[in-house]
């Protein structure tokens, strides 16, 4: 197949994210959105990463009708309570206090705006291993999980403290590839196999 045939458009700074889209053979142009992130505590997680993916998604396409955007948001659940990036050190330390030795959700909303639109939200279950505290303090050390929701990155050295996942890897780092490729192809988009 050619190259994507369509302007795509990435509504997100993540470097993560470009990265998979890049892999995946999609050329695209990263255009951030200006939405906040934010709950007011009465969303489901599901219904929460939706709608930030959709307004993300939105915000950008109402400035470039010519494109297909792509708006997408990821959160870590434990026990129902969102976990999204850290503020600081000590909250980092916090969240993967609770994750240590536990299993939690990762969630990843996606919109894609073109002619149409499209919403779907993954949900991926990590297990981690306990943490020893030598590590945690290691990590925390690093500058990987100050960006990051749940305060780990699976694709860096935060894999180190996964025992087991069930479901899409590429959802835990931000983006799930194949339902995400699959739907860029309804809109006239096809990867490009390197």
């Amino acid at each position: 197949m050619n190259s994507t045939q369509k302007r795509v458009i990435l509504a997100s700074m993540s470097p993560r994210r470009t990265e998979l889209l890049t892999k995946a053979g999609i050329e695209h142009e990263v255009i951030p959105s200006t939405v906040k992130e934010g709950t007011d505590g009465r969303e489901t997680p599901s219904d929460y990463v939706a709608r930030l993916a959709r307004e993300k998604a939105m915000d950008v396409a109402r400035h470039h009708r010519d494109a297909i955007v792509i708006g997408a948001d990821t959160v870590v659940v434990l026990n129902g309570v969102i976990l999204e990036k850290p503020t600081d050190r000590e909250d980092a330390k916090r969240m993967l206090e609770r994750l240590s030795g536990s299993t939690h959700e990762v969630l990843t909303g996606v919109s894609i705006i073109g002619k149409t639109q499209d919403l779907f939200v993954t949900t991926t279950h990590v297990t981690f291993a306990e943490i020893p505290e030598a590590w945690l303090t290691d990590y925390l050390d690093s500058t990987e999980p100050y960006d990051k929701a749940g305060a780990y990155g699976i694709q860096g050295s935060g894999g180190l403290f996964v025992e087991g996942i069930e479901g899409d890897f590429y959802n835990v780092v931000g983006l799930p590839i194949h339902p995400l490729v699959k739907t860029l192809d309804r809109h006239g988009v096809t990867p490009r196999f390197l």
